[in-house]
């Protein structure tokens, strides 16, 4: 047995993105509680994402008087994860989700709003909601957390100024020209919180993933919560078939520290170790992850090398971007630009290959040829026209109008001639010629025959509401024309260590490791090969902190239903 411990925990949280929540779901149930970091930031991937939070059945969205039941989310996850994942893992998720909302208002000083008309990702399936099953945090003062504002990780994303930006002002920032009465005085109010923030009253309001993060990061201090950062993980020590404790790596000496309740693992999958990637994934791959840069698979590696099983290791939170020009640059995330009219997307036929509007998750496997053993598409173009380019924010920091980066025209990965035809030549694509006549003669008809484009209730979301009857729809028309190049970019990994209902790890025989928890993205998957709705990533990281507490604190059942031997 071992037992030369340097220290000693309840609870030790590998991990201070969504691990943080666990860490407080710990210290709230009165357990001694230590989350170390690898990096030199909290936060994780929580803080460089959008923040929304899939979490049905949730108090705000009661409050907001959605109408939905459990019935409806459950039979959604049915009719979309299928035989995917297992289902004890989504029943679990559904029955614990609204207490962990519960919990996060209570124990952070967040306020939460719902994302209203913010659907679910394949809201026309049976259970489906059209008025969307999300939430986000309410822009939040980081200055108020003291000397831990300069420990949280950045967003990742630039904005011309300071302004904290919501999912809905980000909707209404991208049609500030085509609907001008409606997103001028969201724009304003934000440029004015900002920048008049930090002028006028030394505040610095976030928006987004960088406000969840700093409210988990204020709700842990509140808690007790002991965080420590460039503490990796080196270890897990096992006590026969148990994991008792951990190896860290702390100012270059190992600390052994005994957690006699469980070891919860929350340190992301693996974005950033190409290597893994491509062996599971595809070896198409580049660089392309807008994941957490410490995120490298090392806890995962290490939970293998003790017996875990791995699962869905070839899937990602897939985010179709524009490609870095130069090394060590982040990809430009690509959302309301796919489903905005005037644009097409063809791979190198010249000819479109799916829904372009298409939640994104999906849109990356379609790229890269992860769906019902199809060929990947890459390389693929996005095509627009001027009157594009004119109307819509591109790439998140291009606003209208506004030329395109030089730089990408010098890294080829943009073009622009006067003619289709022309860009053809450019691309070495002649059958782009056909490609666009195709896509002007559905889209002059408002309706996609080929590929439903603006049929559901996600597309129609970032549409144009100005055209008419498609949203989503409208001919390439106006020269010049315009061509960027669109890779499968990812907010993540999402396989990793196989976990059960309780969050506990598992063996390849489905047998539990005591002492042994995953959560996260550095778990599989819980809704297997699909994303059911913006912040389904986050929602479990939350959701299964708090699952995995109650039953390393013995307040759940094992899956076989007898009573937990908390600490055997």
């Amino acid at each position: 047995m071992e037992n030369n411990w340097d220290e000693t925990y309840d609870i030790v949280v590998v991990g201070a993105g969504t691990g943080l929540f666990a860490g407080i779901a710990a210290a709230g149930a009165g357990l001694k509680t230590l989350v170390v970091e690898k990096s030199e930031y909290l936060g994780g991937s929580t803080a460089m994402s959008g923040g929304g939070l899939w979490m049905p059945g949730n108090s705000v969205l009661r409050e907001a008087r959605t109408g939905d039941t459990r019935e409806r989310a459950e039979t959604y996850l049915d009719n979309l994860v299928g035989d995917t994942a297992p289902r004890e893992r989504r029943v679990a998720y559904l029955e614990h989700s609204p207490a962990a909302v519960d919990l996060l208002r209570s124990a952070t000083p967040l306020s939460f709003s719902h994302m209203r008309e913010y659907s679910d990702y394949v809201s026309e399936l049976e259970g489906g909601s059209a008025i969307g099953r999300s939430i986000e945090a309410k822009p939040f003062d980081m200055a108020s957390l003291g000397d831990d504002e300069e420990l949280v990780r950045a967003s990742g994303v630039s904005a011309p100024v300071p302004m904290p930006i919501t999912s809905v002002d980000y909707k209404w920032m991208n049609l500030m020209v085509r609907k001008p009465v409606k997103a001028f005085p969201k724009v304003f109010w934000r440029v004015a919180q900002g920048i008049g923030g930090k002028l006028l009253f030394k505040r610095n309001y976030v928006a987004g993933g960088q406000a969840l993060a700093a409210g988990l990061i204020a709700g842990a201090r509140r808690a007790g919560v002991e965080m420590r950062l460039q503490t990796p993980l080196r270890d897990l020590v096992m006590d026969g078939d148990r994991v008792s404790g951990v190896v860290v790596e702390q100012g270059g000496e190992e600390v052994r520290i005994e957690a006699t309740k469980g070891v919860i693992l929350a340190a992301g999958g693996f974005d950033h170790n190409m290597d893994m990637r491509q062996e599971y994934q595809s070896e198409l791959l580049e660089r392309w992850s807008l994941g957490n840069p410490a995120n490298t698979g090392g806890v995962i590696n290490i939970a293998e090398r003790h017996g875990a099983a791995l699962t869905l290791m070839d899937q990602s939170w897939w985010f179709p971007a524009i490609p870095p020009v130069k090394k060590g640059d982040v990809p430009s995330v690509m959302l309301a630009e796919r489903s905005l009219p005037g644009s097409m997307i063809v791979d190198c036929t010249g000819h479109r290959f799916f829904n372009e509007s298409s939640d994104y998750m999906n849109a990356g496997q379609i790229m890269l040829g992860l769906k019902d053993g199809e060929d990947a598409h890459l390389p693929v173009w996005m095509i627009f026209d001027q009157q594009y380019r004119n109307s819509y924010v591109f790439g998140g920091s291009v606003f209208p109008r506004m030329k395109l980066p030089k730089a990408w025209y010098e890294a080829g990965i943009a073009h622009k001639a006067d003619t289709i035809g022309e860009l053809a030549a450019k691309l070495d694509m002649p059958g782009l010629t056909d490609g666009a006549a195709r896509f002007n003669s559905l889209a002059a008809q408002g309706k996609d025959d080929d590929f439903n484009r603006g049929r559901s209730a996600y597309d129609r979301y970032y549409g144009d509401p100005t055209v008419t009857p498609n949203p989503n729809l409208r001919p390439l028309t106006e020269g010049p024309f315009y061509a960027v190049q669109v890779v499968p970019g990812d907010l993540g990994t999402c396989g990793g260590v196989m976990a059960d209902e309780n969050a506990r790890a598992l063996r390849e025989d489905g047998s539990a490791i005591d002492g042994l928890y995953a959560i996260g993205n550095s778990a599989g998957n819980a809704f297997g090969h699909f994303y059911p709705g913006a912040g389904a990533t986050i929602g479990q990281g939350l959701t299964f902190g708090l699952v995995a507490v109650n039953h390393a604190a013995g307040q759940l059942s094992d899956s076989q239903g007898e009573p937990v031997a908390v600490g055997a």
